[in-house]
């Protein structure tokens, strides 16, 4: 009974993610390739943060959810690629469930191939969930790209599989303090 009782505990910390799974046809598609990165699991976690804390590694494509105890949720992301990785503390300011994308400004002048907008879907960039972060720029975000989870890419945001920022999702709250270190 032991044996049972740390899986299910481990699968009740991680949460369940098939109701929040991306609508058919593309949950094979996001799966195949979610698969491939970086596990979701509970971790040792020695840091000064409060539980609740989101606390992204650039150096190590890791953010860390708190909970404290000595340990954290930990998931693979993607960062910002050479000149636009970025460190400091924000707060979560806005969630959104399958967001609308509008490219800021700076990226359209790097990128006028781009759309001015993308309604929310599974060809949107930032994918299933998005967490705004402060008056910035940046999110953390899912991705339509799941291959790019672990590598430095973005624009300055954080991205996860829609599996795990749907799990994060859940977890976090509006005024969460996100901590960037590099």
């Amino acid at each position: 009974m032991l044996r049972l009782a740390a899986p299910l505990a481990l699968a009740l910390a991680l949460g369940s993610t098939a109701a929040n799974a991306a609508p058919s046809p593309f949950r094979d598609f996001f799966s195949m390739f979610e698969q491939q990165a970086v596990p979701r699991q509970v971790v040792a976690f020695n840091g000064r943060y409060a539980p609740g804390t989101v606390v992204v590694s650039t150096s190590q494509r890791r953010l860390y959810y708190v909970l404290g105890n000595g340990q954290a949720v930990q998931y693979g992301v993607g960062v910002g690629r050479e000149g636009f990785a970025w460190s400091g503390a924000k707060t979560v300011t806005m969630k959104k469930e399958w967001p609308d994308w509008r490219p800021p400004s700076q990226m359209l002048k790097r990128r006028p191939d781009l759309p001015r907008y993308m309604a929310g879907g599974s060809d949107n960039p930032l994918g299933s969930r998005a967490l705004y972060l402060g008056s910035s720029l940046y999110r953390i975000h899912g991705s339509n790209e799941p291959e790019t989870i672990g590598a430095a890419v973005s624009s300055g945001c954080i991205r996860m599989t829609n599996r795990d920022v749907q799990d994060l999702y859940d977890r976090v709250r509006v005024g969460t303090k996100v901590v960037v270190i590099r």
